[in-house]
């Protein structure tokens, strides 16, 4: 049977129970003007009486006290009787008289701070008394009585709330929005404390160790609404995991339109291949693979700069159009050389006044900030049909990732410099989609194989790149202008050189590609059921050849 719609209904009596107390007595001041009855609880009542305000504690309604430190407060049928009475039914109507249980209009409510607790570190019984009870009882019992009961769970709506409150109420259709924020809301809590609980509780083969939990939820919160997708005809939106380390998603935006689909795609791959490195470092990015990676010494004059220098150098072609990452605050130098390129993105934990004004004057770039604590996900999730695949990140810690635990495959052990150089490959090849193969030289790749479907076309392609691609350019921090600063001649840049695999040549044929382009060392895995064969071919070159142990696909 269908039921009479109530537009709009007055609030006369709100239920008042926060954790986060921000705009709290402007709330109640303005409620109470409105003519408003506010019922509270615990803290929340004692800080609005602090400010003044006429308040009536949950206990005094429900004739109850407080008890168990306050695990049980409105779970009462006096408290949710007046929440979950349907208005339209006479029934409903007459329990409430016949109980003397009084309407309540308006429920604002947020919860307790679990997903800050578990990343604070606490001990499992702290995180415990962080799982809110009685605050999620209230915002589901208002949300399914949205017929004629607001429900708020946002801070930032209280100024609404209270311009409601003295216009005679909310509408329905508002009501119903409140209501679908409020579900959402309890959902990513349950969904926090569901994956919580698991990860710790849920020894399944009871090995006392929990690999994998039953359950893996991540609950997303709509941070924007994109122009469109990859492309124009796909729609779009930027969800935030409140319980992820904070990254490209929390970035400040401190200059520019506003970010697409695919700059936040390229950006984080940006992200993953600058802050591989301890030492100052800046990748160029395009289509979410490197068309440069550089780092520079810590102690030199302007390190982040002179790294962007030698990262722009890498494929100056390429670069056009790129986003460009950096693991230090970019510098007013730096800004000096990007200003001359056209680029989509930079980002960086920080950027000097100087270098914000200087590429601010560039309309279309988008200058981002990290957040404080940036960091990669410990687990990564990829959406397959019909589900979800799940790995641990791939970040530099293999035990192969440490130079000290290679193995001398083939050649005389590398001096410190081209150990140095096959070092910076191996970590740089990383940010290269499988099958990778990356020239580097002197801290910077100079030729970048990528995302090719046999090794061999890998090598080809980063020794083409490094011979063609790359342009010579005079030291010095003028000289990162790219083309406009080049003095016009291709380097040969493939002779000597030192490359990394991303995973074991599995014949020698890919090896030989890059020993006659002039390589003098090479990093793989090793592993191959032809490993003597490459061996061999390595050791007829004379050249140096280390084997890791670990791999690093990037599909």
């Amino acid at each position: 049977m269908s039921k009479t719609v109530l537009d709009q209904v007055a609030i006369r009596r709100a239920l008042i129970s926060v954790y986060d107390k921000t705009g709290l007595e402007e709330l109640a001041a303005g409620l109470h003007a409105a003519g408003v009855q506010l019922i509270s609880t615990g803290s929340t009542a004692k800080k609005i009486a602090a400010a003044g305000i006429p308040v009536t504690e949950v206990e005094q309604v429900t004739g109850s006290p407080e008890m168990l430190d306050g695990r049980v407060k409105t779970l009462h049928p006096i408290i949710h009787g007046g929440i979950l009475a349907d208005r339209r039914v006479p029934e409903h109507m007459e329990t409430l008289t016949e109980r003397n249980i009084g309407q309540i209009d308006l429920v604002v409510v947020n919860l307790y701070p679990f997903v800050q607790t578990v990343a604070s570190g606490a001990s499992q019984d702290e995180v415990v008394e962080q799982i809110d009870i009685g605050g999620p009882a209230m915002v589901r019992s208002a949300a399914k009585n949205h017929a004629a009961v607001s429900i708020v769970v946002d801070p930032s709506f209280y100024p609404q709330v209270i311009e409601a409150a003295a216009a005679g109420g909310f509408d329905l259709k508002t009501r119903q929005r409140l209501a679908a924020k409020a579900y959402a809301h309890t959902a990513a809590y349950d969904s926090a404390v569901a994956s919580w609980t698991a990860s710790q509780f849920l020894d399944e083969d009871g090995d006392g160790v929990i690999d994998w939990p039953a359950y893996a939820g991540v609950a997303l919160q709509r941070a924007a609404v994109l122009r469109y997708g990859e492309n124009p005809h796909q729609q779009a939106a930027l969800y935030v995991d409140e319980a992820a380390p904070a990254g490209i998603a929390q970035a400040d935006q401190l200059h520019g339109k506003p970010m697409s689909y695919n700059n936040y795609v390229d950006a984080d791959a940006a992200l993953r291949a600058a802050f591989d490195f301890d030492k100052p470092a800046v990748a160029v990015i395009k289509h979410a693979n490197p068309c440069g990676v550089a780092v520079a010494s810590d102690d030199a004059e302007d390190a982040i700069a002179d790294a962007h220098r030698k990262a722009h150098a890498t494929d100056p072609v390429s670069a056009f159009g790129g986003v460009i990452a950096a693991n230090r605050t970019v510098t007013k130098s730096m800004a000096e050389t990007v200003k001359g390129i056209f680029t989509e993105v930079v980002i960086a934990p920080d950027f000097e006044p100087e270098a914000v004004e200087i590429l601010s004057a560039k309309k279309n770039i988008r200058l981002l900030a990290l957040p404080d604590g940036y960091g990669r996900n410990v687990n990564e999730f990829r959406q397959v049909s019909g589900g979800m695949l799940v790995q641990a990140g791939d970040t530099i810690n293999a035990e192969g990732d440490d130079v000290a635990n290679w193995t001398l495959a083939a050649g005389e052990a590398a001096d410190e410099a081209t150990l140095a150089d096959l070092a910076f490959a191996w970590r740089a090849v990383r940010a290269a989609k499988s099958n990778a193969i990356l020239l580097a030289k002197n801290g910077a790749a100079v030729g970048i194989g990528m995302g090719q479907v046999n090794r061999i076309d890998s090598c080809k392609l980063a020794v083409e790149r490094a011979n063609t691609l790359g342009v010579k350019v005079e030291s010095g921090a003028d000289a990162a202008g790219g083309a406009e600063n080049a003095t016009g001649e291709s380097e040969q840049r493939a002779a000597g050189s030192v490359a990394a695999s991303d995973a074991f040549f599995p014949f020698a044929d890919g090896l030989q590609i890059l020993i006659d382009a002039g390589v003098k060392a090479v990093v793989q895995p090793g592993g191959s059921v032809r490993d003597e064969e490459v061996i061999a071919a390595a050791n007829e070159a004379g050249i140096t050849m280390y084997f890791t142990g670990a791999r690093h696909f990037f599909h």
